[in-house]
């Protein structure tokens, strides 16, 4: 009777310690499963280039594939095997602001889910973009210059036809310097004669005439004074 209490009590301590042990096995199966939990993602510049990083801190080393997409766009796909230090991978990806991606982590059959809340990208790009420099525009006080320059009152434009100086004579016009007849007109004619030519003319011939009729006269009286 002993002998079956002894061993009664030998198998229940067996069993408890058992159960012990697989409990502790079990918890310590599940601390080294892969779950989603160990992923995670950041949206950040490598310079002026944007890049999606995914790290992996799986204890367990279990294999896993990481997909990143925008909305249904396929961005890219990388195989990752975690450490419990982490492993990281990256994406590039010119990322705009405030833009949020979705990441899908498989591996094995122990996960296959999005990580939680995806991965939002800050508020500014990595290249920002290049303002134009505006364009001055002239002050009221400081008009524009026009095209053609207007001449000041001070330099009148100068004639197309040039004006005949003072000392040039005109032709027809007297030259300076020479006297006029008395009574300040001239009866010269275009052609240079005067208008009385004729008269003066014919008084020279009728002086003419009398002079030698009065010599002919003078020498008939001396014959005959002679011949008596």
């Amino acid at each position: 009777m002993s002998i079956s209490l002894r061993t009664a009590r030998s198998v229940r301590i067996l069993g408890v310690a058992s159960a012990s042990a697989a409990l502790a096995l079990g918890v310590a199966g599940n601390a080294f499963a892969c779950n989603i939990s160990e992923f995670s993602a950041v949206a950040k510049c490598d310079g002026e280039k944007g890049v999606i990083s995914v790290t992996d801190k799986d204890p367990s080393g279990t294999p896993a594939t990481v997909t990143v997409y925008l909305g249904d766009k396929l961005i890219g796909t990388q195989d990752v095997v975690g450490s419990r230090e982490g492993v990281t991978i990256d994406f590039a990806e010119d990322w705009a602001p405030n833009t949020t991606y979705r990441v899908h982590v498989k591996a094995g059959n122990q996960v296959d889910e999005d990580i939680k809340s995806g991965v939002n990208t800050p508020d500014e790009a990595c290249t920002p973009e290049s303002t134009p420099t505006p364009t001055p525009t002239p002050s009221a006080s400081q008009p524009e210059e026009s095209a053609t320059p207007t001449p000041s009152a001070s330099e009148p434009e100068e004639s197309a036809t040039p004006t005949p100086s003072a000392s040039e004579s005109t032709p027809g016009a007297p030259a300076s310097g020479v006297p006029t007849p008395a009574g300040g007109s001239s009866n010269l004619a275009e052609t240079g004669a005067s208008s009385n030519t004729g008269v003066i003319a014919g008084i020279a011939a009728a002086l003419v005439a009398v002079g030698g009729g009065a010599v002919f006269f003078g020498l008939r009286r001396r014959g005959a004074s002679s011949n008596g």
